[in-house]
């Protein structure tokens, strides 16, 4: 019969409380996520209250800094659990509360600071058309179209009374149409209900012959003519089904749908500026960061009138989490601070030179220098944006993998991205870049690049091929 023994082992492990569970939630939080999750704790607690904000005046960023950021992204004053501002190189400098100077560029990839505001469908527009590749002629055109839209978004002028009162080709403001009815939402500017529809396919990458038959016959789908329409199309029944459905998913209305809406305003979580001494500062935004303490005067009341046991159990359950939740912001706060902080320490020459000088780094890079977990960076940075004087930027667009250059240096796809769009933005219409000819250009600078990563990168950018390009350039002139 074998012995039975009784042995002890020891072991580690980490178990995972409740309150750790939170403080990894809080981290992963967006600004907007906070800030309801603060409000349901207020109001379930009430030793918790904000605090008052501070009204000390800035004290470290010139009025007339052209490296500041506007005044939209610099309002209210006071951090939870930070009073100061911090350098990118982790030095701690007085924080100030706000400034003014100029408006910040948008670089690629960045939002820019977009007002918080119903826009109306117009202004939508109006946006996009700033920020594509029109020349000032192709944009005075886009404006007297953008003006001649109706309430469903179709064109109700003819472009040839564009072109007569412009006195320009109607030619040129038919490419300018064209590559508007690309705008989001896509089917804008059309002259017919089919051309929108058309433009909603060709998005989709949908648009293929038997779908142009189906266009061209939309009097026999108003009058349920189906074996008529099946003929003229070319398939069968069930792929005639599977037709009319995807047709009626689509808008034949887009600009109704898109003046309702409302674009969401993103806000920043971390302010950066250079100051008067010349480094790049770093600080929370207040707006986005709650600032709580203890209702010691509340606290106080109900203490002395709490008489039986299970009334002053319940006060020192509240108490302790509110001293937990004001601890965990504080440590948020920290956090944040110190992660943003190495990031954009890597990324010094994009603060002062933009995207082009976008350096290679990864959630590993960050997390050994802060000697964080990887899981800890990537939740920190997640739902996170940093206000630049370049643009307001997502946290994760720092993130940017490496391409091997000639000479052994690295570079990051981000700036290779910035390069491509520079390069077909500067093309001339009688030397159109094809995917090769980027290739050939990029190689010269010392990129170590395939022709179909250019391609990738390219078709990321929305830029089209080489021969849609020269095709569209052909009309414009």
């Amino acid at each position: 019969m074998a012995d039975v023994r009784q042995e002890l082992h020891q072991t580690q492990g980490l178990v995972m409380t409740a309150q750790m569970r939170q403080s990894l939630r809080l981290l992963q939080f967006s600004n907007f996520d906070l800030q309801s999750y603060v409000d349901e704790q207020l109001d379930l607690n009430p030793l918790l209250e904000r605090a008052q904000p501070d009204t000390q005046p800035p004290t470290d960023r010139p009025a007339d800094d052209p490296n500041t950021l506007s005044p939209a992204v610099q309002t209210g004053s006071g951090e939870a659990g930070m009073d100061e501002g911090r350098s990118i190189y982790g030095d701690s400098a007085p924080r100030s509360s706000g400034a003014s100077g100029a408006a910040p560029t948008r670089e690629e990839g960045g939002t820019g600071n977009i007002p918080l505001a119903e826009r109306p469908l117009r202004d939508q527009i109006y946006q996009q058309l700033c920020l594509s590749p029109a020349g000032p002629q192709d944009r005075l055109i886009g404006a007297h179209l953008i003006e001649a839209l109706d309430p469903a978004g179709r064109l109700g002028t003819d472009p040839a009374e564009i072109a007569r009162v412009l006195n320009i080709s109607p030619a040129r403001v038919e490419a300018v149409r064209q590559r508007m009815m690309r705008f989001d939402p896509p089917g804008l500017f059309a002259l017919s209900l089919q051309e929108c529809l058309a433009a909603q396919l060709m998005e989709k990458n949908r648009y293929d012959p038997a779908m142009a038959a189906l266009l061209d016959n939309l009097d026999m789908l108003a009058r349920q003519d189906l074996k008529r329409l099946q003929a003229a199309c070319g398939v069968s029944a069930e792929d005639l089904a599977d037709m009319i459905a995807e047709l009626r998913a689509l808008n034949p209305k887009p600009g109704v749908e898109a003046a309702s809406e409302t674009v969401a305003s993103v806000v920043p979580d971390i302010l950066t500026y250079r100051a008067a001494s010349g480094e790049w500062m770093l600080e929370l935004n207040p707006d986005t960061t709650p600032r709580l303490v203890l209702n010691s005067a509340l606290q106080t009341r109900i203490a002395l009138h709490a008489q039986r046991r299970d009334d002053q159990t319940g006060l020192t359950e509240q108490l302790s989490n509110a001293n937990w939740l004001i601890r965990a912001l504080q440590q948020r706060s920290m956090t944040i601070l110190k992660v943003s902080g190495e990031i954009m320490r890597r990324q010094e020459a994009f603060l002062t030179h933009g995207v082009g000088c976008l350096r290679p780094l990864t959630l590993r890079n960050v997390a050994d220098a802060v000697q964080l977990h990887e899981s800890t960076v990537s939740r920190v940075t997640s739902n996170k944006y940093i206000a630049t004087p370049r643009g307001t930027f997502a946290l994760k667009f720092f993130f940017t993998t490496a391409l091997n250059g000639h000479d052994g240096e690295t570079h990051s796809s981000e700036s290779i991205r910035h390069t491509i769009r520079q390069l077909v933005n500067a093309e001339p219409p009688d030397a159109i870049l094809s995917d090769d000819a980027i290739v050939a250009r990029l190689r010269r600078d010392g990129v170590d690049i395939a022709r179909r990563t250019v391609a990738k990168y390219r078709d990321s950018l929305n830029i089209p091929s080489s021969v849609r390009r020269r095709h569209l350039k052909a009309v414009s002139s």
